[in-house]
Formats: C-alpha cells, structure tokens, sequence
C-alpha cells in the first residue's frame, strides 16, 4: 500500500481531528446552543467538549443528566457521532422494545461495531435471519431442557469442581479471585450446554486460562470500546490498517472462530459415527447442525450464545456475593431459604430452584444496580416521536439505559441506592409484577432473553450452594469499580480471603490433596 493511498486514506480524520481541535477556541464558552434537556452543546461540535471530558466516567454522566431531565430522556449530538437518544423513561422502553418494535432493529451501526466477533449470530441480526435462529434457539431453552440438562449439568459443575475449589481455599485460608472463579465456571457450564464440550476451566488447579477463554475476553473488550470511541473514524482506520487494538482484535476473533470451527466439525464426525438413537444431543450446536444450518451461521449463533451466557451469570453473581458480604442479614435470609427447601444431604433440582423466591429477589436487586449489561441500542428506520414528545430521525440511534433506569429515584424511591430486597414483594412469599420495561436487564417485547430462566436457575444453584457452606469475605471492604464494556465486571476482580466453612451444612470431602496457586 503506497504512502500516497495511506494519506488520502488518512485525510478525513485528520481533517476532523484539526477542526474539532481549532473550533472551541472561537467559541465563546458562554454561547451554548439550545439542548433538548442533554448535554451542553456548541455550534458544529456539539457536546463533543463535555463528552470527551466524562469519557471516563460516562455512565455516571449519563445518570445525573437523566435525573435531572424532566422526561427521563436526553439528546446526545456530538461531531464525529449520529444522533443519540438515551432515555431512562419505562414509557418510552416499551414504545421502542414492543409498540413500534420493527422501528427500531439493531441497525447495521451497531452490527457493524460487534460484526468482526459476533458475526450472523442471534444477538447481532435483524429480520428474517433472527426470526429463524430464534425459534431454533427456543427449544434449547424449554422447561424440559431446563429440568434435564441445565440442572445436570450444574449439578455435575457445582459438586465435582467449584464445592472442592472454594472447601480447599477455606481450609488454606488462601485469597481467591472469585469473579474469576465464577467467570471459568460459567464458560464451563455454557460450552457444556451449547457446544456439548467441556473446556475444564475450573478444574481444582486453576489451570492457565485456555488460549480460546483469553480470546473471547480480548475480542469482547476491544469490541465494547469499539462503541465508547470519541470518533468512530479511529477504529474503522486502524481496522483498514491492521494495527493497534484492530490487530489484535483481528487475532483474536480469528483464534476464536477457528476453535469454535474445529468443534463443529469434530462435532459433525461424531453425529455421523453415532447410531441415530445416540444423536439425540441436546445441546444447542447438535441442534444447529440437525437444522441443517451452513457453518458459519452455526458458529456465529454459538459464538454469541456462549458471549451472553458467559459473561452475563458470573458478573451477576459476582456482585451478588459482595453485595452479601455488606448485607449480613440479607445473606442470613437466603441461607434460611436454600436450608428450607433442601437441607444440603442431596443437590438442589429443578422445582426446589424455583421455590426460591427471595433468593431470585437479591438477584434482581443486584441487577438493577448492577446490571451485567449496561445499555443497549437500536437504530431508527424512520422518524418517529416517542411517548414523552422526543423526537427520533431516520438513522439516529436510540439507547435505553438499564444501569440509569436503577438509579431513578421516581422509578425506585429515595432509598433507590441501598441493596433493599424486600423491594420485590407485595407481601412475603409474594413478588411483585415488576414490568420489564421499568427493569429491563433481560430486554423485553419480542426480543426478551431466551435464556432468562436459564440465567436464574444457574445463579440461583450457584449462590443457594455456596452460602449453604461458605462465607464470603472480601479482602476490601471499598466498594469495586464498575467497569461497562459489552458486559459490565469488577475491576481489579473480587478477592476474597478466608472462604469460611459454615457449620450448618456439612461440606463432603472430595479428596483433593493438590496446592492451588490461590493469589
């Protein structure tokens, strides 16, 4: 590539770069264009000014303009970026999730954003190609696939390495990562489920994290700041040159889609070796592979599957346990209902999970202050109005705000910032309808999570196991950084030292002799 193409290449941005630099200082700092209840906005760059300065802390950014907003609903127009409307008004999730649902897709913005990894896959499609995939995907997710194989499988995972992994750190009183414990349990559990593979990260000597994990976590950072760039001119060149954080994404994704193709096809000799009477898998890529479906539809639908189930449960869970580790009393209520409903002498099933109201409680507690994923947006087809008067252009993008949602005082009352369980009830033992578009961590319409019900039977077998015989004790006492990429997780992880052994519930020994490195 000549050095001549490189320049013409390079003109625009640097072009862009140079008069959004020279702009502000012909601007008088007082001269602010009207805003509709947003950011303060100049003529040309708009909030550029205000947006590059709450880079680092824009979800917090975004809430206190929220709040502050009388509709719950702000307009973001800065240079170098469309249109964006963020709105935090239930009223207007449901207008965008369900009224005007085929108004308001994806969009080809954002698919273009997480293409490179997620690809033809379920979570980055509109149209036609989601329909089909999702009514394939909704078999996985039947009550009898979550009675046979979801809880088996997490009764396999639970008992044979995550119990002997956490008994073995209390009685060394060792100091354990357990958001990474929880991160490699769940990528267990989720390659069990949709690949029918056991990729044995959480094994009792933690081993190295395998190359595929490290990739998905490279792809999936790089991808996320994809979206939080200032200018999205800067990706898309560094893409088109092959450097820098594009590079290495480009490595990434395709470690990640040769791994995942090697298991296909593994996974087709197999099924053509088998009896017919033994291809009877029920994971979701046996089922993909009996549909008939091309490969790279199959390892892009995998792909995002394994995305969301992965990263999505640990986060969830990971904020669980520290919000547990401050709520003494809270963590008291949840061990009386997990001993209530099984005393701890055999694994918890399928109707003793779903007995488990205050437990599914603290859950959505923890995510709605913490909601395992941020925001979420969709691209208008045409303009629009939505509920409380905003005004929505063809091709602006439209973004509804869990993480803010959480934190509106009218949705939630005063104590909206406390970890208050109780919250979800009507009275005890009955939860309350909360409308999923007031709490809307699992969307809501026709795009609401397939894996929902999965998602609580998992956590809940998680937690309900671990606070039976364990107490968490987190090695700071500071509350962690709340770091939003595709998913949201603790920076630093969650270090926890002296996992102690409760005495109400006995903990079976399982032989293990092994040091693990604990950090």
């Amino acid at each position: 590539m000549s050095l001549s193409y490189l320049f013409l290449l390079s003109l625009p941005f640097l072009l862009l770069t140079f008069f959004s630099s020279l702009i502000p200082k012909y601007i008088n700092a007082n001269t602010k264009l009207p805003s509709s209840n947003g950011p303060p906005s100049h003529p040309v760059i708009g909030c550029l000014i205000a947006f590059n300065k709450n880079r680092s802390r824009l979800i917090h950014w975004y809430t206190q303009l929220l709040s502050e907003s009388p509709t719950r609903t702000i307009v973001v127009n800065r240079l170098g970026a469309r249109r964006t409307v963020v709105t935090a008004n239930p009223d207007n999730v449901e207008h965008i999730l369900k009224t005007k649902f085929d108004n308001y897709p994806k969009g080809k913005p954002f698919t273009e954003i997480l293409g490179d990894l997620l690809g033809l896959g379920i979570f980055n499609v509109d149209g036609d190609l989601w329909t089909v995939q999702r009514k394939l995907a909704s078999h996985v997710f039947s009550a009898k696939s979550l009675k046979e194989l979801v809880v088996k499988t997490l009764e396999e995972e639970v008992q044979n390495r995550l119990v002997p992994l956490l008994d073995t750190a209390a009685q060394s009183d060792s100091v354990l990562d357990l958001q990474d414990v929880l991160k490699r349990f769940a990528f267990d559990t989720i390659c069990k489920l949709s690949l029918g593979v056991d990729p044995c990260c959480l094994d009792y000597v933690l081993p190295p994290l395998p190359s595929l994990v490290k990739a998905f976590d490279t792809a999936s950072e790089i991808s996320a700041m994809r979206s939080m760039a200032p200018v999205h001119t800067v990706w898309k060149l560094k893409k088109a040159f092959s450097i820098g954080s594009e590079k290495k994404l480009r490595e990434a994704v395709q470690l990640v889609h040769d791994s995942v193709n090697q298991i296909i096809k593994v996974k087709k000799e197999k099924m053509r070796s088998d009896d017919e009477a033994d291809n009877k898998n029920g994971d979701l890529l046996s089922k993909l592979l009996q549909a008939g479906h091309q490969n790279d539809v199959v390892r892009d639908m995998v792909i995002s599957f394994i995305m969301a189930g992965r990263d999505t449960t640990s986060a969830t869970m990971t904020w669980l346990f520290w919000l547990l580790s401050r709520n003494r009393d809270v963590e008291e209520e949840v061990l009386k209902e997990a001993v209530l409903v099984n005393d701890g002498e055999k694994p918890l099933d399928y109707d003793e999970l779903k007995e488990m109201g205050y437990l599914k409680a603290c859950l959505c507690e923890s995510m709605r202050l913490y909601p395992p994923v941020v925001w979420d947006s969709k691209h208008a087809v045409a303009d629009n109005v939505l509920p409380d008067g905003t005004r929505v252009y063809k091709g602006n993008r439209v973004t509804y705000f869990p993480y803010g949602m959480g934190r509106m005082e009218e949705l939630w009352g005063e104590d909206r910032l406390e970890f208050r369980p109780d919250r979800w009830f009507d009275e005890p033992g009955v939860m309350k309808a909360v409308s999923p578009y007031k709490f809307p961590v699992f969307q809501a319409g026709p795009r609401v999570c397939l894996g929902k019900e999965m998602a609580y039977i998992q956590m809940k077998y998680v937690v309900a196991s671990v606070v039976r015989r364990f107490e968490i004790r987190p090695v700071r006492l500071e509350e962690p950084l709340y770091v939003p990429l595709l998913t949201a997780h603790m920076a630093g992880g969650f270090k926890v030292k002296g996992v102690i052994l409760k005495n109400s519930i006995p903990v079976k020994s399982y032989g293990i002799d092994s040091a693990l490195p604990f950090l």
